[in-house]
C-alpha cells in the first residue's frame, strides 16, 4: 500500500511527457523488484510516442503466453472541482465513499491494517494505476508461493492510451515478434455496477465531432436586438435536438445500418447481467432513462451520440444581457462492430447540412457570412472502431472458467463494453485476441474529480489475475 501511495503521488497527465518518464521509471523499479525480467522502454520506429513498458516471464516447457496489458497515463486534472481536502496527485484515504459523507482519514503506519470498504482518492487511482498495481502484485504472491505457471506471462504498460494510443499501431508493428501472444488480458475499467466481477469481451470504438455556430459578428444587446438577430445558442439547441427523438434514438440517417448482430451466445450473455437501472436511477438521483424501456446492458450495444458539452455567451455570476457570437459543443460518438468511425461522423456531418447549414472546417470569411444564413464550422477528431471477441474460443473460456474459480458470485460476461479502447488495433497490427477483466468500483469516477478505488477492488483485482496467469 505504501507503494501504491508513492505511485499515485506521481502525476501522470498524458501531455505531460516529464511526468509520464518518472511513472514509467517508478513502474520498471517495481517490475525489477518482483524478479520480473527484460524489463525494457519500447519505442516506435520514430521515436515520437511516449513508450510502453514491457517485461516478462518465461516458463520451461511452456508454449503458450498471455500478454497482461494496462495503461500508465491518466486523464487531466481541474484541481478546484475536487472536495475539500483533496487533491489529485496528493493521495488521501476515506473511510468509505465521499458522497455517501464518509471522512478523510491518516493512513496507517507501515504493517497497519486496512478496511477493505475504505477508499483512497487520487487521479489514477482507480484508471489506470489499479490495474498495474493489480497485475504485479498478482504475480508477486505466485511467485512468493512458489505456485506453477502454465503460460509464459508478458507484461505491456501503455503510456498514450488516454490520448487515444495514437502511436501504438506503429509501436506494434516494430515489436510484433515480441508481442506474439495467445491472449492479452487487458486490465482496465470498473467491474459490474452490480459489484460482481466482470469478463469483457469488446469495447465501443470512439470519435468526436467539434461544431460551432456562429451569430452576428459582434455582442449585440439582447433588449435592443432580441427577435430580430439570430442568437447561435438556440440555433445550435435546436440543431442538437434533431439528432435524437424523444425516445432517445439517433435521428441521422443510417446511424444504425452498420451493426452486426449479436449471436444467440452474446444475446443469451446480455438477458444474464443482472439488471442494475433501478438502483443506479436512485444513486444518480434521476427517474427515467434516455431511451425508455431498454435496460443499461442492451443500450451499451449500440452506437451511440452524446453532448460532451456546451458553450455560448455566459451563465451565472458572469452572465449579461447579449446575443452572443458564437455557440459551440463536442459531440462523442461510440461505435459498435461495423461501424466505422469516419463513415459515422460524415453521417453527422450530413446531417447537419440537411439542417439548412453551410459547413465549413475553417473559421468562415466575411464574403460566406454575407451569403449563407445558417454556417457551421466543424472539426473532426480521429478515432478509432470497436472491436469484439468471439466468447468461444478455447483460451477466453479458460479465463472464463478462472475468474469464476476466485468468486462464489456469477461472474457477468458482457459482449462488448460501454467504454472505448482501441482494441481493433492489436486484431490490425498483431492479429493479436483481446479480453478485458476490470478490477475497479463501477463508482470510482474515473475522468472525473474525486476518481477513487475501493481497496476491495485492488485485492479482488490481485485475485483474479493470479488466477488468469495460473489457469492450464
Amino acid at each position: 500500500m505504501q507503494e501504491y501511495i508513492r505511485f499515485l503521488a506521481i502525476p501522470n497527465i498524458a501531455a505531460d511527457k516529464s511526468g509520464l518518464s518518472r511513472n514509467a521509471a517508478f513502474i520498471m523499479q517495481m517490475m525489477r523488484q518482483r524478479n520480473i525480467q527484460h524489463v525494457q522502454l519500447l519505442h516506435n520506429e520514430s521515436r515520437t510516442a511516449t513508450p510502453a513498458i514491457y517485461g516478462e516471464v518465461l516458463v520451461p516447457g511452456a508454449t503458450r503466453t498471455l500478454i497482461f496489458y494496462a495503461h500508465y497515463d491518466g486523464q487531466p486534472v481541474d484541481s478546484t472541482q475536487w472536495a475539500k481536502g483533496l487533491r489529485p496527485f496528493v493521495p488521501k484515504l476515506v473511510k468509505g465513499s465521499l458522497e455517501q459523507g464518509a471522512a478523510i482519514a491518516a493512513f496507517p503506519e507501515a504493517g497497519g491494517k486496512y478496511d477493505p470498504d475504505w477508499r483512497i482518492y487520487a487521479r489514477g487511482a482507480s484508471d489506470d494505476k489499479a490495474g498495474i498495481m493489480a497485475i504485479l502484485n498478482a504475480h508477486e504472491a505466485i511467485q512468493k508461493a512458489g505456485l506453477p505457471l502454465h503460460y509464459n506471462i508478458k507484461f505491456f504498460f501503455e503510456g498514450e492510451e488516454e490520448a487515444g494510443s495514437p502511436n501504438l499501431g506503429s509501436l506494434f508493428d516494430k515489436h510484433k515478434t515480441l508481442l506474439r501472444s495467445d491472449l492479452w488480458i487487458i486490465c482496465d475499467g470498473p467491474v459490474h455496477q452490480s459489484g460482481k466481477k466482470a469478463i469483457l469481451f469488446g469495447a465501443r470504438g470512439d470519435a468526436h465531432v467539434d461544431i460551432m455556430i456562429y451569430g452576428p459578428s459582434r455582442p449585440l444587446h439582447s433588449g435592443h436586438y432580441g427577435n430580430w438577430a439570430p442568437n447561435p445558442g438556440l440555433l445550435l439547441a435546436r440543431l442538437l435536438a434533431s439528432m435524437k427523438d424523444e425516445k432517445g434514438r439517433v435521428t441521422i440517417r443510417g446511424f444504425y445500418d452498420d451493426m452486426i448482430p449479436l449471436t444467440e451466445q452474446e444475446k443469451k450473455a446480455i438477458n444474464d447481467v443482472p439488471s442494475v437501472g433501478n438502483e443506479l436511477k436512485e444513486e444518480l438521483h434521476f427517474v427515467s432513462e434516455e431511451m425508455p424501456g431498454v435496460d443499461l446492458s442492451e443500450a451499451i450495444m449500440m452506437p451511440s451520440l452524446n453532448i460532451n458539452g456546451m458553450q455560448s455567451g455566459n451563465v451565472g455570476a458572469k452572465a449579461s444581457n447579449v446575443i452572443p457570437t458564437t455557440a459551440s459543443a463536442v459531440l462523442d460518438l461510440r461505435m459498435v462492430p461495423g461501424n466505422d468511425y469516419k463513415r459515422q461522423q460524415e453521417r453527422v456531418v450530413n446531417h447537419i447540412r440537411e439542417q439548412g447549414y453551410y459547413v465549413t472546417e475553417e473559421e468562415p470569411t466575411d464574403a460566406e457570412r454575407k451569403i449563407f444564413s445558417r454556417i457551421a464550422r466543424v472539426k473532426l477528431s480521429g478515432g478509432y472502431n470497436a472491436q469484439r471477441t468471439p466468447m468461444d474460443l478455447p483460451v477466453v473460456q479458460g479465463v472464463i472458467e478462472a475468474v469464476k474459480s476466485t468468486t462464489p458470485d456469477k461472474v457477468v460476461l458482457i459482449p462488448t463494453m460501454g467504454g472505448s479502447l482501441p482494441l481493433f488495433l492489436f486484431e490490425k497490427h498483431l492479429k493479436a485476441t483481446t479480453i478485458t477483466v476490470p478490477v475497479a468500483n463501477h463508482d470510482n469516477n474515473q475522468h472525473a474529480e474525486n476518481e477513487n478505488i475501493r481497496i476491495r477492488n485492488l485485492w479482488n483485482g490481485i485475485e483474479t489475475m493470479a488466477a488468469i496467469m495460473m489457469m492450464h
